[in-house]
C-alpha cells in the first residue's frame, strides 16, 4: 500500500499566526507534523509519496534523512487545489492507496482502523463531532456518504470528515478516470476528495465511512487547531 500525502498548499487560514512555513512542518513535541506522520505510516509499511509545492525546501527539510519517499512537486500550487497535487502524482496510483492531508494530526489506532477497513473506497469520519468542523457529511445507517459540504446545514449533519481515506486497487481505474475527466474540465480548483464525492452525486457508487470513534484527531486549518494538539500531547506526558 501507498501513502499518498498532500502537502503543497499555503495554508492561508492559519499564515497570519505562524511563520511563512507549511503548517505540515509545524512541531508537535519538538517534531514536525508531517515528519511524526511519515513515521507513523512507514511503521505499517506504507511506501510514502509526498506531493509538495509551497516552501517545497521546507517539506524536505522536515523530513531529512527518513528514506524511501517519492516526492511529486505541483508548480501550479497557488492557483489550482489538491486535486491538482494528485494530478501531478498519477503515475503513482498503482496499488491499494492512502491519502491523506498533510496537516492531519491522527494516532496509530486511528491509521489502523483505517486500513484495516475492508470496505472500499472508505474515508475516516468522526461521528461524536457535527456542531463545529470544517467539512461535514450525511451518512447512511450503513456508513455511505449521501450529502456533504462545509455549509451543510446542521439538523443534516452526521459526522466529520477527518482529512484521510483508502482506496483500493480495484476501485483505481474509476477513480484516477473521474480524476482525468475533472482536470479535462478545469476543475482544478476542487479538492482531490471531489474526486470520490462525485460517484456521490448521482450514485454511481457507494463511498463508505469508518468513525475513528472518539480516538484524538485534528486538522489545522486555524492556529486554534494546533494549539488543541499541543495541549492534547502536552497532557499525554
Amino acid at each position: 500500500m501507498k501513502a499518498i500525502i498532500l502537502a503543497a498548499g499555503r495554508g492561508t487560514r492559519i499564515a497570519r499566526n505562524v511563520e511563512q512555513v507549511p503548517k505540515s512542518t509545524l512541531p508537535i513535541d519538538g517534531v514536525p507534523l508531517i515528519r511524526r506522520s511519515v513515521k507513523l505510516l512507514q511503521e505499517q509499511g506504507l511506501e510514502c509519496v509526498v506531493c509538495t509545492g509551497f516552501k517545497e525546501d521546507k517539506i524536505k527539510e522536515a523530513l531529512s534523512g527518513l528514506d524511501n519517499i517519492t516526492y511529486c512537486y505541483n508548480p501550479f500550487y497557488d492557483i489550482t487545489n489538491s486535486i491538482a497535487s494528485i494530478w501531478f502524482a498519477r503515475s503513482e496510483l498503482d496499488d491499494d492507496i492512502l491519502v491523506m492531508n498533510a496537516d492531519v494530526y491522527f494516532s496509530k489506532e486511528i491509521l489502523e482502523q483505517l486500513i484495516e477497513d475492508e470496505r472500499n473506497p472508505v474515508m475516516a469520519i468522526d461521528y461524536s463531532r457535527t456542531t463545529e468542523g470544517d467539512y461535514f457529511f450525511y451518512t447512511s445507517m450503513d456508513g455511505r456518504i449521501e450529502k456533504y459540504g462545509k455549509g451543510l446545514p446542521i439538523e443534516q449533519r452526521s459526522c466529520e470528515y477527518v482529512g484521510m481515506a483508502k482506496i483500493g486497487k480495484s476501485f483505481l481505474p474509476k477513480f484516477v478516470g473521474r480524476l482525468n475527466e475533472l482536470i479535462g474540465s478545469q476543475r482544478h480548483n476542487f479538492w482531490w476528495e471531489n474526486i470520490l464525492y462525485s460517484f456521490t452525486d448521482k450514485k454511481e457508487e457507494n463511498i463508505y465511512t469508518v468513525d475513528v470513534d472518539g480516538r484524538f484527531w485534528a486538522e489545522i486549518d486555524y492556529f486554534d487547531d494546533y494549539a488543541r494538539i499541543i495541549d492534547y500531547v502536552s497532557r499525554q506526558g
